[in-house]
């Protein structure tokens, strides 16, 4: 397990921003900008080598927009929105994971059948806020990174605030027979 760290303001910034490993030592960064559709955040190691990246495929207004995830230049997944009610609920086709989250305190969870993929959270800091990310596989933390830098998007340009939430729990749903029902509608 290996975790990372993000500053919160940079990710929604149209600047570079820096992913950091627990020692601090910066290990990625993540160049693009959002908004439109076509728009791409591309996550490179430092050696300039592309790893990973988001691209923005679809604008909706009601259920938010579509994202495409890739490593490198293989698509390997497309993140889509299910509900925002009462928590954050999101689905990566392809790859068969689940985003859960807790709006008011910028907690998630990626789930897959057998487990927890990675947890994120707030993290406080002298020099600004991060997003803690706390993955299980080294080899999914490129694909992470960019899910986190969609759910930063999707949680600062909300049209509404969700206050009735209760701040203290963090949505634990069973997730497996909803995903047997959503296996065949795979993309």
């Amino acid at each position: 397990m290996a975790t990372y760290y993000i500053q919160q303001n940079l990710l929604t910034a149209k600047y570079p921003t820096i992913v950091r490993n627990e020692a601090g030592e910066p290990l990625y960064l993540m160049i693009g900008k959002w908004g439109n559709r076509g728009d791409v955040l591309s996550l490179y190691t430092l050696n300039g080598d592309l790893v990973a990246k988001v691209k923005q495929s679809r604008v909706a207004f009601k259920q938010g927009a579509r994202f495409d995830l890739y490593l490198g230049d293989e698509k390997v997944g497309i993140l889509h929105r299910f509900l925002q009610q009462y928590l954050d609920l999101y689905y990566i086709f392809k790859l068969k994971w689940w985003v859960v989250g807790n709006i008011p305190q910028h907690q998630y969870q990626i789930k897959r059948h057998n487990g927890i993929v990675m947890t994120m959270q707030k993290y406080y800091h002298a020099t600004g806020d991060f997003y803690e990310l706390d993955v299980t596989d080294d080899a999914d933390a490129p694909l992470c990174i960019c899910i986190a830098s969609v759910l930063d998007y999707w949680l600062r340009n909300r049209s509404t605030q969700h206050s009735f939430i209760s701040p203290n729990k963090v949505p634990n749903l069973d997730i497996q027979s909803f995903e047997k029902k959503t296996e065949k509608s795979d993309l």
